[in-house]
């Protein structure tokens, strides 16, 4: 017979002040990552097209870049 241990809780299970925590967390993380975006962003827009050229890049590929995805 098998005996079940359910005294315990699940890893990382730390209820509502838990669930804040994680939220808080994501929020930060997301805020982060934009801006960085930004960034990113206004440090392109700032550059010349003949600068943008020399590194491989146009006006039109300075959003995707700043949202970090790969330029061909």
């Amino acid at each position: 017979m098998a005996a079940l241990d359910t005294t315990r809780f699940a890893q990382g299970s730390f209820g509502l002040v838990g669930r804040f925590a994680a939220l808080g967390t994501t929020i930060a993380t997301a805020f982060a990552a934009w801006n960085d975006a930004r960034a990113t962003r206004n440090a392109l827009t700032a550059l010349s097209d003949r600068e943008l050229e020399d590194i491989g890049l146009s006006r039109a590929d300075i959003d995707t870049v700043a949202a970090g995805k790969t330029v061909y």
